[in-house]
């Protein structure tokens, strides 16, 4: 086999994620390259939909494509298996929710652990050695009853390896630094920045605060705005069952109604949160300023800091569209900086691509009333211009301390776009009418830009946002910095988020380190590596677990609007039928092919439409339609509409 971006000949085993169909045919895609091998079911060997595993190839099919059989699972992408207990002849199973899971799971009486028929439950699988028998589990949790939406959050989380119970030794440890509380020792050797103007600004649920805006005018015209971050560091060492139970998590969990912390609440929302009129511990980014946004000088260290406020995004947004209020003046220098920090990013080549969130209104068991996405004011965006700044400087910093002295950090890294994908995009955005020239294999920041504002107030624009994610590579975590493609930036890290973000806490240590002139031994180097390789996958399965909840509530949400009607947009179209969003909720449902009875339709790949034989009526991407709630199944988390 050669691969058809490089002409060399590719190793007899490859590794790769493997993908399931709901024919249980597996797919693995080869990293770097188009190529795709397919492995038939009897050839999976146990993998399952998303693992990470070995595949040795066969000899190429007939036609010319290339199969594999699985040698080995490198990585299992699911800790268990949630589904519905049942009984037959005697044999206690679970039959999986996960569709894409192609095996039931055989559970012996003495691994129910008090689990009854028709409960939903949480499986783990503890032999599974032989392909051609079912797998053999224990249950590890009864969730509820199916359908109740406890049981169904907790199943999405728990099938992604999150927990919001946390180990006994880890809350023994939690609760007994919140006890300790902070001490004169440790306030000593930080820079005092408690006398200093200081706020946080964070959503208006949010529960933890992890960093806080400083800010003074200086004698010389300048101004000196602190990045202020929680210095979770200082509580959460290395060696401790604190630290191994973050790392294991890797990030906070949002779900829609639920946030499944990385940190037992005594740090998460107590001792480590930036909470108004208290005393924090902090690791901060500090630099002077001109008002055009221009760094003059930037110093990094531990600091104290006292936050005079607890904006939210709204009240923060209040004050700045009011023109008065407390700190007006901060507020408006900030943001005025902030703008010119976006400019400049856009003039360096940062891609304009902000996507909407999906918010939901819950009664108390629950159920979705009503289903909105979250508007970006100012503030919003003051809050993140100042937070990339610190992690471009951080990383930055520690780049050219690098350069000197040799050293390891852990970047933020984001590829350039795979070059067959960005062709595919051009084909897809010509069709649509735009017409877009490729550079070197790729279209040029700006033009994404330019198109993207052409589209702000066009109905495509979600679709061709959409599109244009897909084409770009995933960002990861890796002591190998290759810069970060969509920001526009040579040197990027996560610094502002260590509540939340494991990589963030790392990146603490390393700074402080380094500070302290204190180098990494080379030899422990790969340790650094196999974290970042670790936090990018939680991260993955931490965006999957929120997704999950997202389209299950949406699906709840319709399932409750049999027979309503709403204006929605065509943001697909297939030979079996059209994608359609409604406008409002963003819950996305499909016309089958078959319900469309006014005619024979054809779909023409080309023009992305199909079009009726007699009437030559036309459905096209992009198209406003009306539509009717037919069904939703909550078990397969599909909707299904009609056209009116």
């Amino acid at each position: 086999m050669q691969s058809k971006t490089t002409n060399k000949p590719i190793s007899r085993y490859l590794d790769g994620t493997i993908y399931i169909s709901h024919k249980g045919v597996g797919t693995i895609r080869v990293k770097g390259q188009e190529d795709t091998v397919e492995v038939a079911h009897n050839f999976l060997h146990t993998a399952c939909h998303g693992d990470t595993v070995r595949v040795m190839l066969l000899p190429k099919s007939k036609d010319g494509s290339q199969t594999g059989q699985v040698s080995e699972i490198l990585r299992r992408s699911k800790k268990g298996f949630a589904g519905v207990l049942e009984k037959e002849h005697d044999m206690y199973f679970l039959i999986p929710s996960d569709l894409k899971m192609y095996s039931d799971i055989i559970i012996p009486e003495n691994q129910l652990n008090g689990a009854k028929v028709g409960q939903k439950i949480f499986v783990t699988i503890t032999d599974w050695t032989d392909h051609k028998k079912a797998p053999i589990g224990t249950v590890a949790k009864i969730l509820g009853m199916p359908m109740e939406h406890n049981a169904e959050m907790e199943a999405i989380a728990m099938e992604k390896g999150f927990d919001a119970l946390f180990p006994p030794d880890v809350e023994k440890e939690a609760g007994e630094i919140a006890k300790a509380g902070i001490t004169e020792k440790d306030i000593k050797d930080r820079r005092d920045m408690r006398e200093i103007t200081t706020f946080t600004i964070d959503p208006e649920d949010a529960k933890d605060f992890d960093d806080a805006l400083s800010f003074q005018k200086l004698p010389n015209g300048h101004v000196e705005i602190g990045i202020h971050i929680a210095d979770v560091a200082h509580y959460v060492r290395v060696g401790t069952a604190l630290d191994d139970e973050a790392r294991r998590r890797g990030t906070s969990v949002y779900l829609v109604d639920r946030t499944i912390p990385m940190l037992p609440e005594e740090l998460s929302n107590g001792l480590c949160s930036l909470n108004p009129n208290v005393d924090r511990l902090t690791f901060s980014s500090i630099f002077e300023m001109d008002m055009s946004g221009v760094v003059y000088n930037e110093w990094f260290g531990r600091t104290v800091i006292y936050s005079d406020k607890r904006f939210t995004y709204e009240g923060a947004q209040k004050v700045l569209d009011d023109k008065k209020g407390e700190f007006f003046e901060e507020l408006s220098i900030l943001n005025s900086i902030g703008k010119k920090l976006l400019k400049k990013r856009y003039e360096d080549g940062a891609i304009s691509l902000e996507q909407e969130e999906v918010k939901f209104k819950l009664d108390e068991n629950g159920i979705p009333l009503s289903v909105y996405t979250k508007e970006r004011g100012d503030t919003h965006k003051l809050i993140e211009e100042f937070m990339l700044l610190a992690n471009r400087r951080v990383a930055e910093h520690m780049s050219k301390i690098n350069k000197g002295k040799g050293g390891v950090f852990v970047y933020r890294i984001h590829d350039t776009p795979n070059k067959e994908k960005m062709q595919d995009l051009v084909t897809f955005l010509k069709r649509l009418g735009y017409n877009m020239k490729l550079k070197d294999g790729i279209i040029p920041s700006e033009e994404i830009n330019i198109l993207v504002g052409k589209l702000e107030h066009n109905p495509l624009r979600d679709t061709v946002h959409t599109q244009i994610i897909r084409t770009m590579a995933k960002a990861i975590y890796s002591t190998k910095n290759i810069g970060h493609y969509g920001l526009g930036f040579k040197f990027y890290t996560h610094f502002t988020s260590p509540i939340r973000r494991y990589p963030d806490v790392i990146v603490h240590r390393l700074l402080d380190s380094f500070l302290r002139n204190e180098l990494i031994p080379k030899e422990r180097w790969f340790e650094y590596e196999h974290m970042s390789t670790e936090a990018s996958n939680r991260e993955k399965e931490a965006a999957e677990a929120e997704r999950a909840s997202i389209k299950y509530k949406q699906v709840e949400y319709m399932s409750t609007r049999i027979g309503e009607t709403y204006e929605g947009l065509i943001t697909g179209v297939t030979e079996w039928g059209l994608y359609v969003e409604d406008k409002q909720t963003k819950c996305e449902g499909m016309v089958r092919m078959r319900d469309l009875k006014d005619d024979y339709y054809t779909f023409d790949k080309k023009h992305m439409s199909i079009k009726g034989s007699k009437t030559h009526k036309k459905y096209t991407l992009g198209d406003k339609v009306k539509f009717k709630v037919i069904s939703a199944d909550r078990n397969k988390k599909t909707i299904d509409y009609s056209l009116v």
